[in-house]
């Protein structure tokens, strides 16, 4: 067996959705970035499809852009006896939500099919500089204080072994590297049993009232149907069994309503409809993301892929703040602090609407639901990396009643810098930013990052970055003209002061040695 002796940063386990998201992130900051995957490739059944509005945010900061979906918010979702047949009745995602992201973000959620977004993140991952090695299985590894030993099995014989800083599991809901670390789950647990018939069929016809989930209801056949929007459609019924060519054409047929539908058939799976949230999400150097740590039944709030790679990107600016050296380790126990909750929270969410009626334990759910732009942009980190954000706060709120409340995303403001109209999230992403009116706070941020060793970005609103509304960043970020908003790397609030305090310098210079290091872990 051969050996890599030289320990590498950072070992990606899993090279579907999450994994290469976690490779673009950390890729991107400049860590060198191994990423194995088992298979040669994408799988034929393409999952996922919808992305929310901030993924396609954190995507674009990365230098990857999509195109936006045709209709804004979750997928419409009617519950029918078929495609051609009656259609007794469309429900929402959210009920009486109001309008969504308007004015909240420079993007907007999109639909493409994993299988078509998995080739562009691959692609940017080894432009940014990631090795990625496809065919390669994890079969054991060790850790210790320095470092973690994989050993990879290539398909075809060679084995070997690879030395890494860290490791990031994203090797699916059957997690290897979960089982081995001994880490439980707890959740709803199996749903059911699925099996899938994903094919192509022209039926663009019924996608002309934008309703593009359908719950199929007939006295002998309780399916679930949508499109993939290129021409696939899938199929899905909770019965386990398999199901030869010709049973495959006769069920596609009567969920459409039309008996002599011409039908490509693509492929067939069988997969477990699940929640399931594991007990941690780290175990010294490894960290577990994606469906490796919570498994969520597909959903229109988009709550599985989406919520793995937001944890991807917290994770990678993380890895990245402690290898460079600005920061401590201890940094790295706020993400299964900020990630956790933010999993179960999607769990409860998931149970409380409609679409999971059947698997609500109770007559009634008791789980208040929780607006769209609530669950979608603003959600609330609680961990030692944030200052200001107390238990007595609700877990998410729209964004513009947070009004740049600690531990929440940075809110997007339209403005003018460097000659061009632009939002304030751009302005966010490698370093720490403060964000001031009061031009005074340079001289506290020089002092801070000198004393802490620490990089950092002072903007002053107003010259560097101009509203193009008088008030905005007032009013979105809820400071007075001498007050100071301190922006992670990641673009969420670390701490703020709404008025400048006594000793700019030492306040700030405290604050940001507190959340860069986590020190309140110690």
């Amino acid at each position: 067996m051969t050996s890599e002796d030289e320990p590498i940063p950072v070992l990606i386990v899993g090279g579907s959705l999450v994994g290469l998201s976690a490779a673009v992130f950390l890729a991107w900051r400049g860590v060198p970035t191994v990423v194995v995957e088992k298979h040669a490739g994408s799988s034929l059944h393409p999952r996922a499809i919808g992305y929310t509005t901030r993924t396609v945010e954190l995507f674009r900061a990365a230098g990857i852009e999509l195109p936006p979906a045709r209709h804004e918010g979750p997928p419409r979702r009617a519950r029918v006896e078929s495609l051609a047949g009656h259609w007794h009745e469309e429900y929402p995602w959210t009920p009486g939500n109001r309008a969504a992201t308007a004015g909240h973000s420079p993007v907007r959620g999109t639909a493409i099919a994993q299988d078509r977004l998995e080739p562009i993140l691959r692609e940017r991952a080894v432009e940014l500089g990631a090795d990625l090695r496809p065919d390669t299985e994890l079969t054991g590894f060790t850790q210790d204080d320095d470092c973690v030993t994989a050993t990879l099995s290539v398909r075809g014989g060679q084995e070997y072994r690879l030395r890494a800083r860290y490791l990031v599991a994203a090797d699916g809901a059957r997690s290897f590297v979960r089982e081995k670390l001994g880490i439980g789950r707890d959740g709803r647990g199996v749903l059911s049993v699925q099996r899938s018939i994903l094919f192509r069929a022209p039926l663009e016809q019924y996608l002309d009232q934008g309703v593009v989930q359908f719950e199929i209801e007939q006295p002998d056949l309780k399916a679930f149907l949508t499109t993939y929007s290129d021409g696939r459609w899938v199929l899905m019924v909770a019965d386990d069994v398999d199901l030869d060519e010709r049973q495959q054409y006769t069920l596609v047929r009567q969920a459409t309503g039309l008996p002599d539908l011409p039908v490509e058939l693509i492929t067939t799976g069988r997969w477990e409809l699940a929640a399931s949230i594991a007990d941690r999400f780290s175990s010294g150097r490894v960290f577990l993301a994606g469906d490796a740590a919570h498994q969520l039944p597909p959903n229109r709030g988009g709550y599985g892929a989406n919520t793995g790679i937001e944890d991807a990107h917290n994770v990678a600016w993380k890895l990245a703040a402690v290898l460079s050296g600005q920061s401590t380790p201890d940094l790295l126990d706020s993400y299964d602090a900020e990630r956790r909750p933010v999993a179960w929270l999607r769990h409860e969410q998931i149970f409380a609407r409609a679409d999971y009626k059947a698997h609500i334990r109770t007559p009634t759910s008791d789980v208040q639901i929780i607006d769209e732009q609530a669950m979608e942009l603003g959600q609330i980190y609680r961990s030692a990396a944030v200052l200001g954000a107390s238990g007595e706060l609700p877990p998410a709120r729209r964004p513009e009643l947070w009004a740049g409340q600690p531990g929440t995303r940075a809110p997007h403001v339209r403005v003018r810098a460097n000659g061009a109209e632009r939002s304030m999230l751009d302005l966010f992403g490698h370093d720490w930013v403060l964000l001031s009116q009061d031009g005074e706070w340079s001289a506290a941020l020089a002092h801070a990052t000198a004393e802490l060793g620490l990089a950092a970005t002072f903007v002053h609103i107003g010259t560097d970055a101009d509203p193009l509304e008088p008030d905005a960043f007032r009013d979105a970020y809820g400071v007075a003209d001498d007050g100071a908003t301190l922006v992670r790397p990641d673009g969420y609030i670390a701490w703020r002061t709404r008025t400048a305090p006594a000793d700019p310098a030492a306040a700030l210079t405290d604050a940001l040695g507190t959340v860069a290091h986590a020190a309140g872990n110690r």
